[in-house]
């Protein structure tokens, strides 16, 4: 019993830091600006939730998001990383962020925190969801 209690451990460890290499290569495709790298990663149809609203997309849609001149991912840490598996099939990751990104021109910084949720399927783990709120700085925590 003890056996395959620890097989699970190791089995659930591997797949969330599958997840976990998942997410940090989408974050780099976004500042390579590799659209097929992060469109290989993308369901057929995905949804989005940030400050800017909700948003139901397609690879084709991301990518020309992704391509605009005016906006984009200058660098990234990513960290408490976090997955739970509510299936075998689905994991859902949150983490923290901490974002340089280009706005119409000016550069700004962000902390958010984010989610994603992954769902498995023959071609393997393709992001479904993705959440982003803006974090609290530690001054308002208190």
């Amino acid at each position: 019993m003890e056996t395959s209690a620890r097989t699970r451990a190791t089995r659930g460890a591997d797949a969330a830091g599958e997840i976990e290499r998942l997410e940090r290569a989408f974050w780099q495709s976004l500042v390579t600006r590799d659209a097929d790298a992060a469109t290989a990663l993308l369901a057929p149809e995905a949804l989005m939730v940030s400050s800017h609203g909700a948003m139901r997309f397609d690879p084709a849609q991301y990518e020309k998001m992704l391509l605009d001149p005016k906006h984009g991912l200058l660098e990234y840490t990513l960290s408490d990383m976090d997955v739970l598996f509510p299936s075998d099939d689905v994991a859902i990751a949150t983490y923290r962020a901490h974002q340089k990104m280009q706005m119409d021109g000016r550069e700004s910084e962000q902390d958010v925190v984010d989610s994603s949720t992954w769902v498995r399927d023959g071609a393997g783990w393709k992001c479904v969801a993705h959440t982003e709120s803006e974090a609290n700085s530690p001054a308002q925590k208190q």
